[in-house]
């Protein structure tokens, strides 16, 4: 049996910003309180990024509202937070971000079963030409498709 897979937020911004080379899945260590405000849906990644020290990988700037129902148990909403990986995932990512230029994002975050997953890429950082070229890409494909509806009427 399959377990089922829902998804919590996508960082839309992170394919705008960047090509995403390899995709990743990690989970991720939270209080209650945030597990419980993510269910609701209160999580933002737009400008969050993951970084590795001392052989650890953490998600930073990912931001979870506090919990409405959880007063003291409520924890900072963008503290840095553990991701789990195994260690030679790590290491490896690490041997590929020390390389120019890529970087670790948060795609995505979803539950796995009862378990919140985050899915990270290694990404290259797009430059301002590159944008322009997949936003130019992405209108021709766009006056195609428009062309093409109206022609098969």
């Amino acid at each position: 049996m399959a377990e089922s897979v829902k998804i919590i937020a996508k960082n839309s911004k992170a394919y705008h910003d960047y090509f995403v080379e390899e995709k990743f899945e990690a989970g991720i260590e939270l209080a209650g309180t945030e597990v419980k405000s993510i269910r609701l849906g209160n999580i933002n990644l737009k400008d969050s990024f993951c970084i590795i020290k001392d052989g650890q990988l953490s998600v930073l700037s990912m931001h979870i509202s506090p919990y409405e129902k959880g007063n003291i148990f409520n924890k900072e909403p963008r503290r840095p937070r553990r991701l789990l990986m195994h260690k030679r995932e790590i290491m490896r990512l690490f041997g590929r971000i020390k390389q120019d230029g890529y970087a670790l994002i948060p795609l995505s975050v979803y539950f796995k079963g009862p378990r919140v997953k985050v899915e990270i890429g290694l990404a290259k950082g797009k430059k301002l030409y590159d944008k322009r070229e997949s936003a130019a890409r992405r209108d021709a494909k766009r006056e195609m498709d428009r062309a093409m509806k109206t022609r098969t009427r």
